[in-house]
């Protein structure tokens, strides 16, 4: 423990736009290698980029959202590298003059404590393409669909201390520019990946250590091996007597190692300057406000809304606003079900969650409707069946075999209610077992979950749990 963790993360996010971010080239996912990429993309002699409005709209959303600075006046840079998959030899971003800075996030670590991480910068800037290696032998195939696809760098001071915390971050950054409908999130095409620059030093030193990047990780679970992967191995180097090189590392999810990529550039080694082909970018109070209007309401404040008007647990909150479809299949679930709010709550959470995880589905593809859902917790709510039965019904939705109601009535599942029909059949079972009645009334209590069980194999769950609790107690007695 004499050791603390230092983490900043820069997360690209690919913005919702149809046409990239310098020409009207389609973003669409999944094209034919190099059928999306025109002349402006690829820098082409005599061709000039033309800045893409909605994504500046979308910047300044993602700025309201953080609670940051939009700039009036930021400028497009020329950052020069070269690789093969980016044939003009540079990038078009922002370096010194950003659209977006000196915002804030707040999570919920794992002690469940809020922590406000401060968000140093977000920067426009365009795509590369890609480098394929798999299916060529001994060679690399280039796809530049990608280049000059539009990309917020999100960029996180280094207030993160733990990998747990790193991916808290990450979730919330994640279901923010969802909601602000900016970005779809889509982690396994690329549309949100994240770099981690890792570093350690001696708990109480001021100084930061030296520092890894490690390089386009694309998953909340590999993030949080690969930086846990990464804290080991520099502590293992410095406390052998060596030193951490600075450098880009990648991770291998099937080996769970990081590897050396290349050395780690430094800004002057990009030799940004302005673009001249690029005027400056000027927002005005105007602009700003119009999109501030146009603001969804966000998780932050959901969380609250559904704390104050449905009374739930700030747990049980935070978890179904996480997910923008989820929070309104809530509450179209709560509409339907006659507004029984934590019973809506329990079985999305519960059994339907537990349901899409094993099918590998999200809740846009549920089975379940809202409204089905919604009229199954009424049924329980109003005493027509009850929850062991809601369950085998919910397992009859799921499988798509009808409505509620249909189901209720064809199999015969209505719950038994009344009070002669429940008396005569503790009767039975009480006769039934004399040992274990005598037993109970000579103080072995846990007897009573004994009969409650025979009451209910015998009715096939049909009887009212209350009812039937309340009235062996008094047979018993």
């Amino acid at each position: 423990m004499e050791w603390e963790v230092v983490i900043g993360l820069e997360v690209h996010a690919q913005l919702a736009t149809k046409s990239k971010i310098f020409s009207s080239a389609a973003t669409a996912f999944g094209a034919e290698p190099n059928t999306q990429a025109c002349a402006i993309d690829l820098g082409f002699p005599g061709v000039l980029p033309v800045l893409n409005e909605e994504v500046v709209r979308m910047a300044i959303k993602l700025g309201l959202g953080i609670h940051a600075d939009i700039a009036k006046k930021s400028v497009f840079a020329r950052k020069n590298y070269f690789y093969p998959d980016l044939p003009k030899g540079y990038q078009i971003s922002q370096y010194e003059l950003p659209v977006v800075k000196n915002g804030y996030i707040d999570i919920t670590t794992e002690e469940g404590e809020n922590k406000r991480i401060r968000i140093t910068r977000a920067h426009l800037e365009e795509d590369a393409g890609k480098s394929l290696h798999e299916d060529f032998h001994g060679l690399s195939g280039i796809d530049l669909n990608r280049a000059g696809t539009p990309l917020l760098e999100i960029v996180s001071e280094p207030d993160l201390r733990s990998a747990k915390e790193a991916v808290a971050y990450l979730k919330t950054l994640h279901s923010l520019v969802r909601y602000l409908e900016i970005c779809d999130g889509n982690m396994q095409e690329g549309s949100f990946r994240c770099d981690a620059n890792v570093s350690i030093r001696r708990k109480g030193d001021k100084k930061l250590g030296t520092r890894t990047e490690l390089k386009n990780i694309n998953s909340f679970r590999f993030v949080e091996r690969a930086i846990n992967y990464e804290i080991e191995r520099q502590i293992a180097v410095l406390e052998s007597g060596g030193s951490i090189a600075q450098e880009t590392r990648l991770y291998d999810p099937a080996k769970n190692e990081t590897r050396p990529m290349r050395s780690k550039e430094e800004a002057n080694d990009y030799r940004y300057f302005p673009d001249p082909d690029l005027l400056p970018l000027i927002i005005d109070e105007q602009q700003i406000a119009s999109v501030r209007q146009g603001l969804p309401e966000l998780p932050e404040q959901k969380r609250q809304r559904f704390i104050d008007q449905y009374g739930l647990s700030e747990y049980d909150a935070t978890v179904l606003v996480s997910n923008r479809e989820m929070a309104n299949y809530f509450e179209a679930v709560v509409s339907a079900s006659g507004e029984q709010a934590k019973l809506a709550a329990n079985w999305i959470m519960g059994d339907l969650s537990a349901a899409l995880n094993k099918a590998d589905q999200d809740i846009t593809q549920s089975p379940v409707s809202a409204e089905q859902l919604g009229k199954l917790i009424a049924r329980i709510a109003d005493n027509t069946i009850s929850g062991k039965i809601a369950k085998t019904i919910f397992e009859a939705l799921w499988n798509q075999e009808g409505d509620v109601d249909e189901i209720i009535k064809k199999r015969g599942l209505t719950q038994v209610t009344d009070t002669a029909a429940i008396e005569a059949l503790i009767d039975k079972i009480l006769a039934a077992n004399p040992q274990q009645v005598n037993d109970y009334r000579n103080g072995k209590d846990k007897l009573f979950g004994f009969f409650v069980g025979q009451a209910m194999k015998e009715s096939g769950g049909k009887m009212n749990p209350q009812q039937l609790n309340e009235l062996l107690k008094k047979k018993l007695s």
